[in-house]
């Protein structure tokens, strides 16, 4: 079964398009690292919650919108592989990161159902 990396991600409205180009610079390394899909997303319908929400989660500010992203890996082992190669792969620090990461939320999940349409 696969392996699930998930984000949330607060991104100034303005670098909208410059998300959409740093993630597209970043797909073709994450492949070649075995990543099978990637899915980036805009926050459109984002309420507020009561207790907790996306919002909260990364102390979204005024001018920013949450981004809900995650990729899908054929297995755990690629995407350990992948996340030790940051730490030694210069090409990544050739990436762009128009938002604040000190604010981005991350984990990675074992699927316990999946299905298609």
């Amino acid at each position: 079964m696969t392996y699930v990396a998930g984000f949330l991600t607060p991104v100034p409205n303005g670098n909208k398009q410059a998300y959409i180009e740093s993630a597209r610079k970043a797909w073709p390394l994450f492949k070649e690292y075995g990543a099978l899909q990637i899915m980036e997303t805009w926050g459109d319908q984002v309420p507020a919650g009561e207790h907790t929400d996306f919002r909260q989660a990364v102390a979204l500010e005024d001018g920013e919108t949450v981004c809900f992203s995650w990729m899908i890996w054929p297995d755990k082992e690629s995407h350990d592989r992948c996340g030790a190669s940051m730490a030694t792969d210069p090409r990544w620090q050739e990436m762009d990161m128009p938002f604040d990461g000190k604010r981005m939320m991350w984990g990675s999940f074992t699927p316990i159902f999946e299905d298609k349409a």
